[in-house]
């Protein structure tokens, strides 16, 4: 065989090795993800749920404001994993069946730190990460962890805190039962402006009544078992 032949068939097979070991790392992140979130079923059961819902609410809501397809998957990895930081809160203070103490709610809040003290290790997780960690902002400047204002906190941090606050809301919990659907809403549109983004509300809005059950159902659950 001639030698520019063989260069070419060289080329060909580097070409395809490449792409098996860019395949192979895709598939491991993916498993890891899938890992972590198994974590935060062992963790706590409600928060592994909670997380698998979000994860559906965030690509339909990031689809509806126009954030790429090729960006989706750093949001489903923020939704998915937004929580992952509770492994490092106390059980004490998580499955605490009652208010938290300004300590115990310091504890807290550091949460959404340690989940992206641990998704910024992994490459190409680095803009989850950052979603993570600002999921607690609040529109007016007084959430956590940086007193982010407005546009400044990411969009993707943004709904994640609509639609983690929505569906906390309608949720059962240990210490309380979850609200109707009404009425969580009707407290969205409250806060819209001060903790949360009132255009990711609206979109966010249009679309709850009609899929809150195909939401449930994709994640395994039923809106009738959380409510």
């Amino acid at each position: 065989m001639a030698p520019d032949a063989n260069a070419q068939w060289e080329a060909v097979g580097l070409v395809l090795r490449v792409k098996e070991l860019e395949e192979g790392h895709l598939a491991f992140r993916n498993s890891l993800v899938c890992a972590f979130n198994q974590l935060l079923d062992l963790k706590d059961i409600s928060t592994g749920v909670h997380s698998t819902r979000l994860a559906e609410w965030a690509i339909r809501v990031a689809r509806k404001m126009n954030i790429p397809e090729e960006r989706l998957y750093q949001v489903e990895v923020a939704a998915l994993l937004h929580d992952i930081g509770k492994i490092g809160v106390p059980d004490a203070i998580l499955k605490k069946p009652g208010p938290l103490t300004a300590e115990e709610r310091a504890v807290m809040n550091r949460h959404s730190e340690y989940s992206w003290s641990i998704l910024r290790l992994f490459p190409g997780l680095e803009e989850a990460s950052l979603y993570v960690l600002h999921h607690h902002e609040s529109f007016d400047g007084t959430g956590y962890p940086a007193g982010l204002k407005g546009p400044d906190t990411p969009l993707v941090s943004r709904i994640i805190s609509v639609i983690d606050a929505y569906d906390a809301m309608v949720s059962n919990r240990c210490y309380r039962k979850g609200l109707s659907h009404a009425e969580a809403i009707a407290r969205l549109l409250k806060s819209s402006g001060t903790q949360f983004d009132s255009e990711v509300v609206q979109s966010f809005i249009l679309m709850a009544e009609q899929e809150t059950a195909d939401v449930f159902a994709a994640a395994g659950t039923s809106a009738l078992a959380a409510l």
